[in-house]
């Protein structure tokens, strides 16, 4: 019988042999160090070479209603809708959040201070960093949905702090405006309405006065027709209300007497103003007069509460220098390893299959 020969132990295995590739990285260990250093050195240029960027956040409330009283002063007396904390924190929000508002802070604001630093950024590349730098946002929207918070970013950890609070006082002044404009509005609006309702009456009385020298000339005719001049007719010896409504204003008018008919007369063709006999007109012109007092733009008002105003940060956001150096001297010494790996399946490779 043949029989079957050994089988040789010098048989390629793909298996890797963990002791062996320690060994090879440590023989690459200068390598290995050497890339590392470089890397971290590189990190760690960027890290302390790099601008700082500082960040300043502001927070923002409603305000209370001892805030917002003065907008109220004389509007529920002078017929106008009273405003809530609502509605002038909702004016606020809205101005704050508002392109507009956005668009005018880096006009006037950002633009002319990076100019002034670094004139080689298009305003498009400016609009955008700008977008990224003054950020409002409502943190909590589920369980706090009414407090906002505005941040702003700078290479200058003071004008951070400065562009967050002038932005918010830039929305406020606006607010305070539109609540001036408003409240100026609907004044305007129930003084015309009062106004109407005055000329309205005025009208009324005259053709009232008119009326009644129709009537009193008729009456007249009559009286001195049946030659009655002196008054038939007593209010003490009249039998009922009736019967002195038609002496005073109806049918029987002319018993009065020519004589009180034609004085009447007189005074009613001479009357030049119908105010004084009107009931209702001085009611309407105090209100007028109320309303011309009522002050649109009332001292000791607040249409936000200042939760935290932006302080001067003392430390920047970002570049995180310990975090930099970390990950640099980690990615140098995976890669001195990669490397190291390379360079030895490089060299195994090279020699001579014997």
């Amino acid at each position: 019988m043949s029989q079957i020969p050994p089988v040789s132990s010098n048989i390629p295995s793909d298996e890797i042999d963990l002791v062996e590739l320690l060994e090879h990285l440590w023989k690459q260990k200068l390598l290995i160090a050497l890339v590392t250093l470089i890397i971290t050195v590189v990190a760690a240029s960027y890290a302390f070479l790099s601008a700082p960027v500082y960040e300043a956040k502001t927070n923002l409330l409603p305000p209370r209603l001892a805030d917002i009283a003065g907008y109220n002063l004389g509007r529920a007396e002078a017929g106008l809708p009273v405003f809530t904390v609502e509605k002038i924190y909702s004016i606020f929000t809205r101005n704050l959040r508002s392109e507009n508002q956005r668009n005018s802070f880096f006009e006037q604001i950002y633009l002319p201070a990076q100019a002034a630093e670094d004139g080689s950024e298009t305003k498009n590349q400016l609009r955008e960093a700008f977008n990224k730098k003054l950020v409002v946002s409502n943190p909590d929207v589920k369980n706090n949905p009414d407090r906002f918070e505005v941040a702003a970013q700078s290479a200058v950890s003071s004008r951070a702090a400065e562009w967050a609070n002038l932005y918010v006082e830039r929305a406020a002044s606006k607010t305070r405006q539109d609540m001036a404009d408003t409240a100026a509005t609907e004044i305007s609006t129930r003084v015309k309405s009062i106004r109407s309702q005055v000329e309205v009456l005025r009208e009324s009385a005259k053709k009232l006065r008119e009326d009644r020298i129709a009537r009193l000339s008729e009456a007249l005719i009559v009286a001195d027709k049946v030659g009655v001049q002196a008054p038939q007719v007593k209010a003490s010896r009249t039998s009922s209300d009736g019967e002195l409504e038609q002496f005073i204003d109806g049918n029987l008018m002319y018993m009065r007497g020519a004589k009180a008919i034609r004085a009447e007369l007189a005074v009613l063709q001479s009357r030049t103003n119908d105010d004084p006999f009107m009931a209702d007109l001085r009611e309407l012109e105090n209100q007028l007069n109320f309303l011309a007092k009522v002050s649109i733009s009332p001292d000791g008002v607040a249409v936000f509460t200042l939760d935290s105003a932006a302080e001067v940060p003392e430390t920047p956001i970002k570049p995180k220098k310990a975090l930099i150096l970390a990950l640099g001297l980690v990615l140098g010494g995976m890669l001195g390893a990669f490397i190291a790996l390379i360079r030895g399946m490089l060299v195994k490779r090279r020699k001579p299959i014997v």
